[in-house]
């Protein structure tokens, strides 16, 4: 059964109704952005930040990362505006209870303002800003820039067995960095959906199927509860690797379409006959 986040905290105040009115129906489809992050912090994109998210990117170090997390969180915005018609400063983003411990400080991120039946994900990573939205409970979306792995260690930790032997099955260089990167972010998506992120997830018991091309079925365990998810790769450049993981509910979900602020909408690649059987 798949897990359901945690409802919002509640302020124990009654308020008029915040829903947005003409919130388009998403049929069960899932939408992703992605764009490539300025060097430095865009007043524009500043304006439209929370207060918790000013505060949290005063605590990051380096100028490219401050803004590609400032960047990160106003894009969320436009893509939001243009979906509900409204104003991007109108749109409250927040968090769900970590379903770990309870907290309400680190649990996945979700739309407080407008309401809409939709979750939300966002990552980034050197050169590209991702934002994913869909139908349902929950959603988990990670990119990640493909740069060479050097530690084999990682191997040990963060594999599998079957995918430690696809992995030694490719030429070494590019070819295995990429697929590294493939796994990680399967994994990186799947944990983020299930809301509890890297800590406390055993990687290499999460089995990604990499020789599939996907969707694929990935049960992830926590605490004595496994939750199923639904994982695809994202094709976005040839710099990155991507993946977004989805609850397959009663039946596969619906297409994903992808958003590049420098060109019209693309759709992901249709699963493949194998990589659709549950594994």
């Amino acid at each position: 059964m798949a897990f359901v986040p945690g409802t919002p905290k509640s302020t124990g105040t009654q308020r008029p109704s915040r829903a947005a009115p003409g919130a388009p129906d998403l049929a069960g489809a899932a939408h992703v952005w992605w764009w490539q992050p300025p060097q430095r912090v865009v007043p524009d994109d500043l304006a439209l930040l929370g207060t918790d998210e000013f505060h949290r990117a005063l605590t990051l170090l380096a100028e490219r990362d401050v803004a590609a997390f400032v960047n990160t969180r106003a894009g969320a915005r436009r893509a939001l505006s243009e979906l509900l018609l409204v104003a991007p400063q109108s749109i409250e983003l927040g968090r769900r209870q970590c379903p770990g411990c309870g907290d309400f400080g680190h649990g996945p991120p979700m739309i407080e303002h407008p309401e809409v039946p939709w979750a939300i994900s966002l990552s980034r990573t050197a050169g590209c800003g991702v934002f994913a939205l869909g139908d349902g409970p929950a959603i988990g979306v990670d990119v990640e820039a493909v740069r060479p792995m050097r530690q084999a260690s990682l191997y040990d930790s963060v594999l599998t067995e079957n995918e430690r032997a696809h992995l030694v099955s490719l030429p070494p260089g590019p070819v295995r960095d990429a697929g590294f990167h493939r796994v990680w972010t399967r994994k990186e998506a799947v944990v983020k959906a299930a809301g509890l992120g890297l800590v406390g997830t055993a990687l290499n018991r999460l089995e990604t199927w990499p020789a599939r091309h996907g969707p694929v079925r990935v049960l992830h365990t926590h605490s004595g509860r496994t939750t199923v998810w639904s994982v695809q790769d994202l094709r976005l450049n040839d710099r990155v690797a991507a993946a977004i993981a989805r609850p397959p509910g009663g039946a596969p979900p619906g297409p994903v379409h992808i958003h590049s602020v420098l060109g019209p909408p693309e759709e992901a690649d249709a699963p493949d006959t194998e990589g659709s059987r549950p594994s």
